[in-house]
């Protein structure tokens, strides 16, 4: 029997159970609402939405079918094992292979969207991920007030957190937010440093 392969993001994301899309975007737009509401200062904001309060990973927009008060950062942590459950993805041979695995694959899989991968310097240690669409932002409109305020800021800490728990430290910042005025999505995902994984035993004992 052949070995089976990685499955496509598209694949598990019609085969696992998922929340009402306009639900989970009313639901999430409530967070970020009152988040602004009690910390009444939009940087805090963001870096609330990176580090965030959020849900459980049972279930994905796919995400979710109901919101747990956990921080965000902790929910790239624990979607890493679901995505490599459910993806049949084996390790990445590198950065650049570990992006294009989350653009194409794990967007899919997570939020049923596209992304690509562009930009890459020189070293291959830096790249821009474009979302081809963004259901976060559906009925969104930001005021005068919010015009600072990265309203998807839960996914660059879903990034980071995800990527740590496969050795890899990031710094994911938003390049374009078209609720700000850009022409689209795009986050920059900077490979920091490359963690060495420790194993609790030595090969002698």
């Amino acid at each position: 029997m052949a070995p089976v392969g990685p499955r496509s993001g598209d694949a598990i994301f019609s085969s696992i159970d998922r929340v009402n899309a306009e639900l989970f975007t009313l639901t999430y737009g409530a967070i970020v609402r009152q988040l602004l509401t009690d910390l009444e200062d939009v940087d805090e904001v963001n870096k609330q939405l990176d580090q965030m309060y959020s849900f459980s990973s049972s279930y994905t927009l796919s995400f979710v079918p109901l919101f747990i008060w956990r921080r965000g950062y902790n929910i790239g942590i624990r979607l890493i094992d679901e995505f490599l459950a459910k993806s049949g993805v084996s390790r990445c041979v590198d950065f650049k292979e570990t992006a294009e695995m989350i653009a194409k694959v794990g967007f899919k899989m997570f939020l049923g969207v596209t992304a690509s991968v562009s930009s890459w310097d020189a070293d291959g240690t830096c790249c821009s991920i474009i979302l081809e669409d963004n259901p976060l932002v559906d009925f969104v409109e930001l005021p005068d007030t919010c015009q600072g305020l990265y309203y998807c800021n839960i996914l660059s800490g879903v990034i980071r957190g995800a990527l740590e728990m496969v050795s890899m430290k990031t710094e994911v910042t938003w390049t374009r937010d078209a609720l700000r005025g850009d022409d689209a999505y795009e986050l920059q995902v900077k490979l920091l440093k490359q963690v060495a994984e420790e194993y609790p035993y030595k090969d002698d004992e």
